[in-house]
Formats: C-alpha cells, structure tokens, sequence
C-alpha cells in the first residue's frame, strides 16, 4: 500500500438539503467532478442521501460520493459550495432569512477554513449577496477565492423566457440578469442579443418581436420565479444544481467562463463594499476578472439600487 495521503475531494456541498443533495447529485451525473463530499450535521438524513446516491454511480461517469456530519470530510477540497442555512418558505423573500443565515456562517466558516483554507468557496445559501459579503468580511479571503453564485440561475431563466417567446434555441440567446439574486435584480436588455442580434432589433420576420412591454413582462416572470416554484413544491433544487455545477467546472477544469457570479464590486459602476452580480470570468483562480460591460444610464442606476437594498439588509442583521 502507498503511504501516500488520500487525495481531497474535488467538492465539497455543505449542506444536505434539497439543493445541497441535488448539487452533490448532480455534480457525479454531469461528470463535474470525481470526487464528492457531502457534509451536514443531520447524520442520518446525510447517511441516506449518499445512500442513495451511491446505489447509482454504476449508471454515471466515474465518481465517488461520501459524507459525514464531521468537518473532516472537507479537508484538503478543492471546491467548497455552501449550501447550509434557513429553508425559504412560501412568501417570504430571500432577505427574510439573512439574519439567521449570516448567524450561521459566522459560525460555520472558520471550521470549514481550518480543513480547507485553500478551497475556492462557491456560497448558494440565500440571501447569497448577503451571506458572501458577510462571509469575506468574516474570513478576509480575497473575493475571487469566496464568491457566491449570484444571478447564474436567473440569467438561465431569463434565456429560457426569451427562447419561449421567439422560438430560438436557448443555447443561442445571450443574456445576463445582474444585481442582487433577488427582486432588484434586471436583465442587461442593453447587452442582450440572440444569434448576434440585439434583443431591441429583432424583428418579426426571424420569429416575432420583443417590445418593451413584453421585456417588462419577461423581467418579472425571472424575479419571481422562485417564488412560484417554492409555493407549488417547497424549493428550487433542480435549475439552481445545474447552474451550481457549471460554476464548479469552469473552476476545476480552468474553463474561463463567463459567468454572473456575486463578488465583491471595488468601485465598478459606482459601487463599492457590497457583492453583487455582474459579468465575471472564472477559472482555476476563482473569480478573477469582473468584465466591464456597458450598461445604460438606468442600469447603472438600477445596479447602484439594488447594491443599496444589499447594504441595507447586511447594516439590519449588523455586519
């Protein structure tokens, strides 16, 4: 036998919820990772998802899974995707969990860095603007090590709606939600573009015509989505796992996506202090470079809005 130590594992989703269960999943289908860890400190909810995870590894590309309600499970990872925290519940919003969620992570993050200090840290708990700036503030890891998930989820959900309403494949609309991944975020309509057309050109003749009210109309169908998932089945799980994984691949495999990830702005577009979702590339380093994309007067307006109701909510719970 070698002495060599056991490698970490690839990832580590800490959190055996709906969402935290469904990424570990997820990650071993898609092939994502190899190596997967599971932690919580339910013990016996823990034991059953990996359970029953693990009877279907024979049907996936090569992986393995483990779990365990001790930290160690975490040592040596090279993602940490954090899912832990208060479940959303039929009509309340994402920055009515902020105070005992921001609880949590002070809590749980110096734990998780004494096994994995080296990890790049992908938050997913709601309000996640909220929790990975509070997170940084705690850890004092740069932001392109810790960033949270952002608006990934919602720009799927915004190219989705679009591809309903034109009949253009969604891998072929190109649009971002930014701003807070909650209800002051928007679409980038400036940027937005299908096929290489911009959203405001496109005309009736490639399929039918997006005015501005039919924009409004796709703007609020994307903020309140979540809303009408949870109420009809308790949590989202399904979309945000899919969006989780590509993250964690454009990490483990360097390939330099562009993704709206919440990071932490340094006096872009006039905000500072606050994370919040814009066009970010990320790689092997994490988050290592917010894109400069232009936006229009009210946009940035709207941007500089929502980073005001994150600071607000990150001043009520004091951090």
């Amino acid at each position: 036998m070698s002495d060599r130590p056991s490698p970490g594992p690839d990832v580590v989703v800490v959190g055996a919820g709906a969402v935290g269960a469904t990424i570990a999943y997820t990650a071993l289908v898609r092939g994502s990772a190899r190596r997967v860890a599971l932690h919580d400190i339910d013990a016996a909810k823990l034991e059953a998802e990996v359970l029953d995870i693990s009877h279907g590894l024979s049907f996936t590309p090569r992986g393995s899974i483990v779990g365990s309600d001790d930290v160690e499970v975490c040592r040596g990872a090279r993602v940490v995707v954090v899912t832990a925290g208060a479940k959303q519940k039929p009509g309340q919003t994402r920055m009515d969990l902020a105070g005992s969620t921001v609880a949590l992570v002070r809590t749980l993050m110096p734990r998780l860095l004494e096994v994995a200090p080296d990890a790049t840290y992908v938050m997913v708990t709601n309000p996640v603007d909220v929790v990975t700036t509070a997170a940084l503030r705690l850890t004092g890891l740069p932001s392109r090590q810790l960033f949270g998930s952002g608006t990934v989820l919602d720009s799927s959900r915004l190219r989705h709606a679009i591809s309903r309403r034109v009949g253009v494949a969604v891998q072929n609309v190109h649009a971002y939600v930014v701003g807070e991944h909650g209800d002051t975020e928007f679409p980038l309509w400036s940027s937005a573009s299908l096929g290489g057309v911009p959203v405001r050109d496109w005309s009736r003749g490639h399929g039918g015509r997006l005015d501005e009210a039919e924009l409004a109309e796709i703007a609020d169908e994307v903020v309140h989505a979540a809303y009408r998932i949870i109420a009809g089945k308790g949590a989202t799980n399904y979309a945000v796992a899919l969006a989780c994984c590509q993250i964690v691949e454009s990490v483990l495999r360097d390939e330099r996506r562009v993704l709206p990830v919440s990071t932490l702005l340094e006096g872009e577009y006039g905000v500072s202090g606050v994370c919040l979702s814009v066009p970010t590339v990320v790689g092997a380093d994490g988050a290592v470079e917010r894109l400069a994309v232009p936006m229009s007067d009210d946009e940035q307006h709207r941007l500089r809005l929502s980073a005001a109701s994150i600071r607000a909510t990150l001043e009520a719970v004091g951090d």
